[in-house]
């Protein structure tokens, strides 16, 4: 075991794991609900824990707070998002009662997004994403399989760059199953869905997307990038 502090936090002890023992939680996670697998991350590292929004839907965010009501929820704003994303994540914060922490990315001297749009993801989401998680143990996102074909091996437990803990509760779930789940539970969705916009980041680098196109054709389209660097492991 090994202690953590953070900004008004203070010491708790968290599972020091092993490589080996994230493996065998990740095969063993394969079998468990989303719900399950969150228990198990607030069991284990809560207040030392937080989730990532892009706020295309609330359905992580549905399914935590009923683990943890008070979990941090972090949203990276680069200046850049879409007014429907910003009143979608407004929506959220209210219906949910959040404990937001909204990132917010200083004014560009120049569109890095149109001259380098790799160097502007590092910097303005990545680095960002860093300082959100100083002093974290373990994160999670709303990462899937399905969106895309450079996520189709993504770990539910996996070990980042950083030496923490990161969660994908809702990997292995189908386009099917997020749908469902939304009905179900009645949960926010940005109203950019369904306008064309399965996969939603900034407004100058996100595109609509065509029938039969891959959900993520529509980020950086004609660009060869198909990541933002948050989910580089």
């Amino acid at each position: 075991m090994s202690a953590i502090t953070g900004p008004g936090l203070g010491p708790r002890e968290i599972p020091d794991l092993a490589d080996e023992e994230l493996a065998d939680l990740n095969r063993d996670f394969e079998h468990r609900s989303a719900s399950e697998i969150i228990g198990w991350a607030v069991d284990a590292f809560a207040p030392h824990l937080c989730l990532t929004a892009s706020f295309t839907d609330a359905v992580l965010i549905d399914l935590a707070v009923k683990a943890d009501p008070g979990i941090e929820v972090v949203f990276i704003d680069t200046g850049y998002h879409f007014p429907e994303t910003l009143e979608t994540v407004e929506e959220v914060r209210r219906r949910y009662g959040l404990n937001l922490r909204m990132m917010t990315v200083a004014r560009q001297e120049e569109e890095l997004w149109a001259k380098d749009p790799e160097n502007c993801c590092s910097a303005v989401k990545v680095g960002q994403l860093d300082r959100a998680l100083a002093g974290k143990a373990a994160w999670m996102s709303g990462l899937r399989r399905a969106e895309a074909t450079t996520r189709e091996t993504a770990p539910i437990v996996v070990r980042d760059l950083r030496g923490l803990v990161k969660v994908n509760p809702i990997a292995t779930w189908s386009d099917l199953d997020v749908q469902g789940y939304i009905a179900d539970h009645d949960v926010p969705v940005n109203p950019l869905t369904l306008r064309g916009y399965p996969s939603i980041g900034c407004m100058p680098c996100t595109s609509p997307v065509g029938d039969g196109e891959d959900v993520r054709a529509g980020r950086w389209r004609g660009k060869d990038k198909t990541e933002c660097g948050l989910h580089v492991m």
